[in-house]
């Protein structure tokens, strides 16, 4: 949006519960400061999902919430436990999932791969995030062997397409390699191979190589410079992000947009509410900054963006570590106020 022709984007951050409050919060605090740098206003309202909204409102994902998001140019996510994330993603039809992975070269030896193995690391996994398993029919019943319960993974053949084309634009835009994640074998009913492959004949020049889900998740291990981009439906997609975890030394590093047919996005770190140092004050918010950063380029903020990316790089080869980096040596361990202070610093250096 333009308001008297300065950039102004109207966001509703949720926090969530454990970290998330906080994670967010940093990121907020970095992206008002860009926002003044780079001439542009920032405009942040606060809606509920979870526990904490099911406290206020009864429910996880309250109406007040969806109205709020409904005039939105993005949203910010922290984390909650269960409840409310599928229906919100379900109701603005969030099918478009997108999870960089990328090694900072400071951190090559937090890896749990050797230095060499992710050297120039940089993938990108698609992920359907709107059907599949978590939206099937399921349940629980009995019959004459006892109790069972059941989760049903189902997907519409339109449904397949239109994330291979997402998955083929943003192939297009980088290396031109497509890794098609499937179990066709013993899941033979979801074509996948077959139509991205009938989707990629729009795509000149793409390579669409499928790979069954075993060995695609054997080989970002064995050979994780190999690849460029990963499609995959919403199960695979959600185990194999997490392997990129470990590439890139942290799940606290990566973050996430998911985005509709219109470009509206949320943008959310993949990590979890992460109860255990909830509160604490020594979260890793780079995680949802990196998403926030997602959502600056969606905007078409390129410049913001950068000079985020470019802060965090700095201030990692300097040697600054959250806790989850496991800092050695000379490597200097800060909380998260520490963090963001230091990164609003290098920013108004700029």
């Amino acid at each position: 949006m333009e308001s008297l022709n300065k950039p102004y984007y109207r966001i509703v951050a949720i926090p969530g519960e454990g970290i998330g409050p906080e994670v967010v919060q940093a990121s907020l605090t970095i992206l008002q400061q860009v926002a003044q740098l780079e001439g542009f206003t920032l405009q942040v309202d606060y809606g509920w999902l979870g526990a904490t909204a099911f406290e206020q409102f009864g429910s996880y994902f309250p109406s007040a919430t969806a109205q709020l998001c409904d005039r939105a140019d993005g949203i910010i996510f922290g984390a909650v436990n269960q409840g409310g994330l599928l229906e919100l993603r379900k109701h603005f039809d969030f099918f478009c999932n997108l999870r960089p992975i990328r090694i900072v070269n400071s951190l090559l030896h937090k890896s749990s791969l050797r230095p060499e193995k992710v050297q120039g690391l940089d993938m990108l996994i698609v992920r359907e995030l709107v059907s599949g398993i978590y939206f099937g029919p399921s349940g629980r019943s009995s019959d004459d062997q006892g109790a069972y319960g059941y989760h049903t993974m189902l997907y519409y053949d339109h449904q397949m397409r239109r994330i291979a084309r997402k998955a083929l634009q943003q192939a297009q835009k980088r290396r031109g390699l497509l890794t098609v994640a499937h179990k066709e074998n013993a899941l033979p009913h979801l074509p996948w191979t077959r139509l991205v492959q009938e989707e990629a004949t729009e795509f000149p020049g793409i390579v669409v190589e499928p790979m069954l889900v075993d060995n695609l998740a054997m080989q970002m291990v064995l050979n994780p410079q190999r690849f460029d981009v990963i499609l995959a439906g919403n199960l695979f997609g959600d185990i194999l992000s997490d392997i990129g975890g470990a590439l890139v030394g942290s799940i606290g590093l990566l973050g996430s947009a998911s985005m509709n047919a219109d470009g509206f996005g949320l943008y959310e770190a993949i990590h979890g509410t992460a109860p255990d140092i909830a509160g604490k004050g020594i979260a890793n918010p780079l995680g949802t900054l990196g998403a926030c950063i997602l959502m600056l380029q969606q905007w078409g903020e390129e410049q913001a963006a950068q000079r985020i990316m470019q802060a965090q790089d700095r201030i990692l080869a300097q040697g600054y570590r959250t806790a989850d980096l496991s800092p050695q040596k000379e490597e200097i361990l800060v909380n998260t106020q520490t963090l963001v202070d230091l990164l609003l610093a290098e920013i108004s250096t700029e």
